[in-house]
């Protein structure tokens, strides 16, 4: 009963987790379409800027094959994610922290699986006017065909390639410029964590992962 019970209570805690970060992701991103123009910017220090951009691509605005290939290889690794994490959580092997890295990363691209899914549906375009929020079907798109939508922006450093440099010198240099968004950074968040903190954890994951894979190639039954 009370290991029941505690799973319980860890399952429940990490929907919460990823609700809050998922509405959070959201939010922001309703903020930017309903107030800003594609490309426009506000600086709010030297190194932080809301950048509003949009993309069909993966995190960070990385292009991967199609749209429709882009928004469906979300949905089937989210999927698999979150039934990955559900077994997890009731086998009670991994403490809170560990799962609760894996609910980011599940948040994060659940986030982006949102914009899109439905976005293009039902919002009007960005480009040269703020969106307007319009019944579905009106919008610049269609089901799948979303785009991303991203704001922040922290060009850290600003300088130029010397001369002599390969193939860029006397170009200008940003180190960090990709524009990125709030599920991107769960995403990202949620991996360096497992990496820095988890590092033997996960790997035993992955090891675990592996030798069910090859027991259910060799077997009719995976436990």
């Amino acid at each position: 009963m009370q290991i029941k019970a505690t799973t319980g209570r860890q399952g429940w805690w990490m929907l919460l987790l990823i609700i809050v970060l998922l509405v959070i992701d959201q939010v922001i991103k309703i903020w930017v379409k309903m107030t800003m123009i594609e490309t426009q910017s506000y600086e709010i220090t030297s190194w932080f800027y809301i950048h509003f951009l949009e993309n069909e691509g993966m995190a960070f605005g990385i292009q991967l094959g199609s749209k429709l290939f882009l928004t469906l290889l979300r949905i089937v690794a989210m999927g698999l994610g979150a039934y990955y994490l559900s077994r997890l959580i009731r086998r009670q092997v991994y403490g809170l922290g560990f799962i609760a890295c894996l609910a980011m990363i599940i948040a994060g691209g659940v986030g982006n699986i949102i914009d899109s899914l439905f976005y293009g549906e039902i919002f009007t375009s960005s480009v040269g006017q703020v969106a307007e929020l319009v019944p579905w079907g009106e919008g610049y798109g269609s089901l799948f065909y979303g785009k991303v939508v991203d704001m922040f922006y922290f060009p850290l450093i600003k300088t130029t390639y010397p001369d002599w440099f390969p193939f860029y010198g006397g170009e200008p240099f940003i180190f960090f410029a990709p524009v990125f968004n709030f599920a991107d950074a769960c995403i990202s968040i949620g991996v360096i964590a497992l990496l820095i903190f988890y590092p033997r954890t996960f790997a035993h994951m992955l090891d675990g992962v592996g030798k069910r894979g090859q027991a259910a190639s060799g077997s009719s039954s995976i436990d």
